[in-house]
């Protein structure tokens, strides 16, 4: 059991890693299709995180990103699921959520890692912002790869302007 949890897991953030995300998507495509109901793509980026690393150290930054990953954990739905995609990038899948819905949710997720509290031997952090892109099966993409890429564009944009949510403009 436990070696199956390794497997599946980020150490760091405890989400799940990329390899459960791919097949989860797959899997939650090939039913929302059949089932004919919407699967929304967000992918997160940590602002400035190698200036972070930095400026504090790369222990500093595990904490960063261990608190985000607990951060996410705690306010998706039980049926979404949350996942280190790679680097400082997260990535959460959210079946049966329309883009609407999906980018009310997202705006709530980088407003509370704003909001974030961390401390690191004993010396208060600076705040932390996101950048967010989303995308939204089927108006996006139909496809893992092509949704997820979908959501990297649209995260390439919030970039752009950092600690902002966007969606993917076709």
């Amino acid at each position: 059991m436990a070696l199956r949890y390794q497997s599946l897991h980020d150490p760091l953030t405890n989400l799940y890693n990329r390899r459960y995300l791919l097949e989860f998507l797959g899997q939650e495509l090939e039913r929302a299709n059949r089932k004919q109901y919407h699967v929304s793509v967000i992918l997160i980026d940590i602002d400035y995180f190698k200036h972070f690393n930095d400026l504090y150290g790369h222990s500093a930054g595990d904490l960063v990103l261990s608190q985000v990953g607990a951060y996410l954990s705690s306010q998706i739905r039980q049926y979404d699921v949350a996942c280190r995609y790679g680097g400082e990038e997260l990535l959460i899948v959210m079946p049966n959520a329309s883009l609407e819905d999906t980018i009310l949710r997202a705006e709530k997720f980088r407003q509370g890692i704003n909001q974030l509290k961390l401390k690191h031997d004993g010396t208060k952090l600076d705040s932390i912002s996101v950048s967010i892109g989303i995308s939204c099966f089927p108006e996006h993409n139909n496809q893992v790869k092509g949704l997820i890429r979908a959501a990297d564009q649209a995260l390439s944009q919030a970039k752009a302007s950092r600690n902002s949510v966007k969606p993917y403009q076709c």
